[in-house]
């Protein structure tokens, strides 16, 4: 485990004390935890940006093959 000093404002200290007295959970514990859930929302936020952008690229293409499909004559 790697120890880190922080520097935290004082109102988000006094919010956190007052959360970790009443769920009686160890400060270590709930900023591991918090860490951890942003880590898997910076995560998805990443993998959304980059399948927009992927999305963006072969958007042209999509349209053209869907514009071919249409314009097939099928026969019954």
């Amino acid at each position: 485990m790697k120890t880190v000093s922080l520097k935290i404002d004082e109102s988000i200290f006094g919010e956190t004390e007052k959360i970790l007295e009443r769920i009686k959970k160890p400060r270590n514990r709930y900023i591991n935890e918090a860490i951890d859930f942003y880590n898997k929302l910076q995560r998805k936020q990443i993998l959304e940006e980059r399948l927009k952008k992927e999305s963006g690229l072969v958007k042209a293409d999509s349209m053209a093959a869907l514009k071919d499909f249409e314009e097939i004559d099928y026969v019954d």
